[in-house]
C-alpha cells in the first residue's frame, strides 16, 4: 500500500558466496524513499549481488556467508525471507528467463497479485495498467517461451510493476531491449517514480539509457561503493558515459551534457571549430572495398510452424565487412543469424556458405559446459581436432578473460559469460562469425575489446554480422547496416547512410552531423591540426 516508504539501507552489508571470497563489501548506503539510484560498474565487480540483497535473494536463496544488516521499507533481511518482501520490493532479473511462473503472460503477471491477496477488480485493471504502460498488450495470451528475449524483459517487468511495489530494483532491464523498448521502459520507471513516489535501484550499463532519469549514481567496484553522487557528475569521468558527454569533453565543453537534447543546446552555443568542416571518415580501413562472398542466401526464409518469421531475403556477407542487423524485438534478426549459420534450414530458398561460419546466440549459458574458462575455450579445438595453446590465449587476453582463466564460467556475470562464449566460438577460427546481442550485460571496458576483436576478424579476412540493439556500437564498427522490420529486410546500405536516415541515429550524429562517433570528430580535429 501507499503507507509503507520505499527506504532502503545497508549497513555494514557484506557477502561471500559459499566457497568463493567476499564478492560484495563492507556496504554502508542509503538511498531515501522516492529516489532513482542508478547503480554502475564493471562486470564482475558486485553490482547483481548488491541489488540481490536488497529483497533477501542474498543470502537467503544463495547460501554463503553474510554479516552486517539491509534494511527495505523498515524490514530487516535478516529476519525476513524473499518472500516476505514481496509486498515492498519488486525484483526483475538480468536473465528474464528464469523470472517467469506461469506458461501464459497474462497469467504470470497476476501471479504475484493473487499471492498478495489483491481483490479480483483490482487485479485485473493493474494487468491492464502495466500491460499498456510496457507495451506487451499484445503479448498478453502468448507462452513466455515463444517470445524473443526482449519480450520476455519486458514482460518480467510488468509482472514486477503489478503489485505497485514501493521500492523496485531492475537488473539491467533494457539489455536487450530495441532502442524503443528502452525508451518505454525507462519512461515507465520515470512515471512510476513520478506519480507514485517509487524508489527505484537499477544497474545498467547503457549509461546514455539509465544516466537521464537517474537522480543519485553509485559506482561499484570490487564490491564497494567507491564513489556516489550527481549523475552528471559521475558518469562524465566513466569509460561508458554517453557518448556525447565524451565529445563534449573532447571539445572541451562545461559543464558535461549527459543527453543528447542539452549537448544539443550547448552545440548551438558554442564555437563548433571551422576546422571539422572536413569529411569524417573511418580512419585507415574506409577504403577498403569487400572481397570475395562468403556467405549468401537467395530468397531464403523461415517458418515457425505456419509462422513466417523471415520473409525471402537475400544477402551477401563478404571478405572484410562489419553488417550490422537492427530491428526491434522479434522483428527476425536471430532468425536471420540461425538461418545464415545453417542453424536454421530455410522454409524456402537457398542459403550458401563458401566457409565456416559460427553463431554465438543470445544465451551464453547454452555454450557452456565446463568446469573452467579456458577449459571451455580448448574444447572447441578439441572438437575440431585440434590443439593450439596459443590461439587459447590469444582469445582469452583479447576479450580480457585471461585474469578468469580458472573460473567456473557459471561463477561469472552474465557480461563475462558473454565474453567466454564469443571467446569458445572464435577461437575455432571460422571466417565468418555471427554474434547475436554480443554486448549484451558487458561493460565499456570490456566492449571495447571486443570492438577491437571485431575489427581485427574484418581486417584479418574474415567477417562478422552483429544482431545487435546497440545503436552506438553499430556506428563504431558496422561497415554495412541492415534494418529488419516485422520479419523483412526494411533498410540495408552502408552504415552512415543507413544511420543518418534513422530517428534513432547515433547520439553524436543528431548534435555534430556528418559525424557518427567521437573517434571521427577526434580524426578531423588531429587532421585540422589538434584540439579545439
Amino acid at each position: 500500500g501507499l503507507g509503507v516508504s520505499g527506504d532502503v539501507a545497508w549497513r555494514a552489508a557484506s557477502f561471500a558466496y559459499p566457497g568463493a571470497p567476499a564478492t560484495l563489501g563492507p556496504v554502508d548506503a542509503e538511498v531515501d524513499p522516492g529516489t532513482i539510484a542508478l547503480v554502475v560498474g564493471e562486470s564482475g565487480s558486485g553490482k547483481s549481488t548488491l541489488l540481490r540483497t536488497v529483497n533477501g535473494l542474498v543470502p537467503h536463496s544463495t547460501g554463503g556467508r553474510f554479516s552486517g544488516e539491509v534494511v527495505v521499507s523498515g524490514r530487516s533481511t535478516a529476519t525476513h525471507r524473499p518472500r516476505d518482501l514481496a509486498d515492498v520490493v519488486g525484483f526483475v532479473h538480468q536473465t528474464p528467463e528464469a523470472q517467469f511462473v506461469v506458461d501464459h503472460v497474462e497469467h504470470d503477471i497476476a501471479f504475484v497479485l493473487e499471492n498478495l491477496g489483491t481483490d479480483e477488480r483490482a487485479m485485473r485493471r493493474r494487468v491492464e495498467e502495466v500491460l499498456d504502460a510496457l507495451g506487451v498488450a499484445h503479448l498478453r495470451d502468448r507462452s513466455p517461451a515463444t517470445l524473443s528475449g526482449g519480450e520476455r524483459q519486458r514482460c518480467a517487468l510488468a509482472g514486477a510493476l503489478a503489485s505497485g511495489p514501493p521500492v523496485l530494483v531492475l537488473d539491467e532491464p533494457t539489455s536487450m531491449l530495441d532502442p524503443q523498448g528502452a525508451d518505454d521502459v525507462m519512461a515507465a520507471v520515470r512515471r512510476l517514480n513520478d506519480d507514485l513516489g517509487t524508489t527505484v535501484i537499477l544497474a545498467e550499463h547503457r549509461l546514455e539509457r539509465a544516466g537521464p532519469v537517474a537522480d543519485r549514481v553509485l559506482v561499484v567496484d570490487d564490491g564497494r561503493i567507491v564513489d556516489d553522487g550527481d549523475p552528471a557528475e559521475v558518469l562524465a569521468a566513466l569509460p561508458g558515459a554517453p557518448p556525447v558527454t565524451h565529445l563534449a569533453r573532447l571539445l572541451g565543453w562545461s559543464p558535461l551534457p549527459l543527453t543528447v537534447r542539452d549537448a544539443r543546446a550547448r552545440a548551438r552555443g558554442a564555437e563548433v571549430p571551422e576546422r571539422l568542416a572536413t569529411a569524417p571518415g573511418r580512419g585507415d580501413d574506409a577504403a577498403r572495398t569487400p572481397g570475395r562472398t562468403l556467405v549468401r542466401t537467395a530468397g531464403a526464409s523461415v517458418a515457425h510452424g505456419a509462422r513466417t518469421v523471415l520473409s525471402p531475403v537475400d544477402l551477401e556477407v563478404a571478405e572484410g565487412e562489419i553488417v550490422a542487423v537492427l530491428g526491434r524485438n522479434g522483428a527476425g534478426k536471430s532468425s536471420l543469424l540461425r538461418l545464415l549459420a545453417g542453424a536454421h534450414p530455410p522454409a524456402a530458398g537457398s542459403v550458401a556458405a563458401e566457409v565456416p561460419v559460427a553463431l554465438v546466440p543470445q544465451e551464453p549459458d547454452s555454450l557452456l559446459f565446463r568446469a573452467t574458462v579456458r577449459a571451455e575455450v580448448e574444447s572447441t579445438l578439441a572438437l575440431l581436432g585440434r590443439r593450439d595453446p596459443a590461439a587459447v590465449e590469444r582469445w582469452l587476453g583479447r576479450l580480457r578473460l585471461a585474469e578468469l582463466a580458472d573460473r567456473h564460467p557459471r561463477s561469472l556475470s552474465v557480461g563475462q559469460r558473454q565474453r567466454v562464449a564469443i571467446a569458445a566460438v572464435a577461437v575455432g577460427d571460422a571466417p565468418v562469425l555471427l554474434l547475436d546481442e554480443p554486448t549484451r550485460g558487458i561493460d565499456a571496458t570490456s566492449r571495447l575489446a571486443l570492438e577491437a576483436a571485431v575489427i581485427e576478424h574484418a581486417a584479418g579476412g574474415g567477417a562478422v554480422v552483429l544482431a545487435t540493439h546497440d545503436i552506438e556500437l553499430a556506428a563504431r564498427v558496422a561497415t554495412r547496416v541492415v534494418v529488419l522490420g516485422a520479419g523483412e529486410v526494411v533498410a540495408e546500405g552502408e552504415a552512415r547512410e543507413v544511420l543518418a536516415g534513422s530517428l534513432f541515429a547515433p547520439q553524436v550524429l543528431r548534435v555534430l552531423p556528418p559525424f557518427l562517433t567521437v573517434a571521427e570528430v577526434e580524426r578531423a580535429l588531429a587532421a585540422a591540426g589538434g584540439r579545439p
